[in-house]
């Protein structure tokens, strides 16, 4: 397949990011919190813009047999456009995380030594169906002092770049260059490819999205990658789990957004709770049809359940099914987190405060829940203002990614005249 000038174009933007964030990194945090609330008031002004572009989209979707849930990740409302404006207004209102002095001290010479916080500089967005992603990626980029490249997947193509355009246009009336701002529109694969590549340009990439989205980032590129994991999230019942706390949240991370990442895919619950309680389970799932995928124990006090395969244990399904695992303690739940687990969220629910504690401690995750739901897994819902993703990963950010984790550091030495 030849290449276009689209492709040939990526490197351009990108050396145009990399020339942008040089000065987007030296404005002050009113020039920036300014811009977010410009860019927000031009979003929902031109939000018939955005609804016309991603009524192209859904149309397309349709046309090629997108499911349900994949569909609502990519559908847009003049609500949906206020949420992700007020999203950058949120952003706005948070603390600036760069330019913080995170420790100082004066060596015996008397040199001083201070470590600061300071922008990480380009940050490539690798992404899938959510429009929503252009926007609150871009706010949290911005805010940190960082540039961005955007690549979002095709299903949302022409919803991305009415976005793009608007915002684009909206920095224009801002301190911020406009060319802080890059979408990459090619649909071909050559213009991600380069992008794995840019290690001159871009200084560290992000996506966000699917597994195997996820996989190709990690293991093709050379450019350094914040890995955003998939939720393959676990809820434990335990055997002293209250009844009516158990049902409410199971159902709350099952129903609430089935498609997102932080939704419930795996219950795994004590025997001797299960045996109790099977009338109560099986009530609330069915009036919340929801369709039960059971090993064999799960299934003689759970008929109505589909037998469960190995697939189930691994699956995110992203829809109102749900596996029921069957253990006799918690140590059985805990390996087989250990073994199926995405290192997402995980939870627990037991008046056991010592049972609780088991779990919390020896569970590997990047959130972990008792008695709660997995749906807090979230930047939004956590106090971070929006997420640019959810790493799982351990080195340098875990968990919700919001404005602290799109920062490094810098030592800056001030002496008189020292040598060694």
């Amino acid at each position: 397949m030849p290449v276009t000038n689209e492709e040939t174009n990526v490197e351009l933007q990108a050396l145009a990011a990399k020339k942008a964030s040089r000065k987007l990194s030296l404005l002050s945090t009113e020039d920036k919190n300014e811009a977010l609330y410009i860019l927000a008031n031009h979003l929902e002004e031109k939000a018939q813009h955005i609804l016309i572009a991603n009524d192209q989209d859904l149309k397309a979707g349709q046309e090629k047999g997108y499911d349900a849930a994949y569909m609502d990740r990519l559908a847009l409302s003049k609500e949906r456009i206020s949420d992700f404006a007020n999203g950058l207004r949120q952003v706005a209102e948070l603390e600036d995380p760069t330019g913080k002095t995170l420790s100082s001290w004066t060596l015996e010479n008397g040199l001083l030594v201070e470590k600061i916080t300071v922008p990480l500089g380009v940050i490539g967005m690798i992404y899938e169906a959510r429009p929503n992603v252009t926007v609150d990626a871009t706010g949290l980029a911005l805010k940190s002092g960082n540039a961005i490249i955007l690549k979002g997947g095709s299903s949302a193509l022409f919803s991305n770049k009415a976005i793009v355009k608007i915002m684009k246009e909206a920095l224009n009336e801002t301190k911020i260059p406009s060319d802080a701002v890059q979408f990459i529109a090619s649909t071909n694969r050559e213009a991600t490819q380069q992008l794995f590549t840019m290690k001159d340009h871009i200084d560290v990439l992000i996506p966000r999205g699917g597994g195997a989205l996820i996989q190709a980032v990690v293991n093709n590129a050379t450019v350094p990658v914040l890995e955003t994991g998939v939720g393959n999230c676990h809820l434990y019942i335990d055997r002293e789990a209250d009844v009516t706390k158990a049902l409410k949240i199971l159902i709350n991370a099952k129903t609430d957004r089935p498609a997102v990442c932080n939704a419930l895919e795996t219950a795994i619950i004590h025997e001797e709770w299960l045996e109790k309680n099977k009338e109560a389970l099986s009530t609330a799932c069915k009036s919340n049809h929801i369709q039960l995928h059971g090993d064999d124990v799960a299934r003689t006090y759970l008929p109505e359940a589909i037998p469960a395969t190995e697939s189930d244990w691994a699956n995110e399904y992203l829809s109102l099914d749900l596996a029921i695992k069957t253990v006799k303690s918690v140590e059985e739940a805990i390996d087989h987190i250990d073994k199926y687990g995405t290192k997402h969220s995980e939870a627990i629910i037991t008046e056991n405060k010592q049972t609780a504690r088991t779990f919390l401690n020896e569970v590997d995750a990047s959130a972990i829940y008792h008695n709660a739901s997995t749906r807090f897994t979230d930047g939004g819902a956590l106090g971070f203002g929006a997420e640019i993703g959810i790493s799982t990963q351990k080195l340098h950010a875990r968990g919700p990614m919001g404005l602290p984790a799109l920062t490094t550091v810098k030592f800056i030495m001030s002496g008189n005249g020292q040598i060694r």
